[in-house]
């Protein structure tokens, strides 16, 4: 069976991108912490609590996103196995978008090319799995 080269690339680019979103999401929860208890400490008030779950929705995605690329690097040949890399690609864009909404509700900023990278690369992921199930 020949590998589906464009669910291998953008497997490795979501490995690559969800192991740096990992560790930025890890920095931006400490940061929310600290901003949180600095707000507290000086007396104003902020939405720490919904900031804080939206990067722990990120970090979840992040991490779904590493998994997903993982599957996709392992199962490039594999059409029987592809079912599990699309249903993954889907919570990871679900995740994606959950995590911008909650993060701009809460009065954090819109970060353009964070949201483009949740949306393009996953598409063109999704494509690569459809092209190797219609193998089958």
């Amino acid at each position: 069976m020949q590998k589906n080269q464009m669910l291998k690339v953008c497997g490795i680019i979501m490995i690559v991108g969800g192991s740096i979103g990992i560790i930025l999401n890890i920095v931006a929860v400490a940061g929310v912490s600290a901003l949180a208890a600095l707000a507290a400490y000086a007396g104003a008030s902020i939405a720490a609590g919904l900031l804080t779950f939206a990067c722990i929705l990120m970090l979840a995605g992040s991490a779904m996103e590493l998994v997903t690329g993982i599957l996709g690097v392992k199962n490039c040949d594999k059409p029987e196995k592809v079912n599990s890399c699309i249903v993954c690609c889907i919570i990871v864009v679900s995740l994606s978008l959950l995590g911008t909404i909650l993060t701009v509700a809460a009065g954090g900023s819109f970060n353009f090319f964070s949201f483009l990278l949740g949306l393009v690369l996953p598409a063109l992921y999704l494509v690569g799995a459809f092209q190797l199930k219609k193998t089958i």
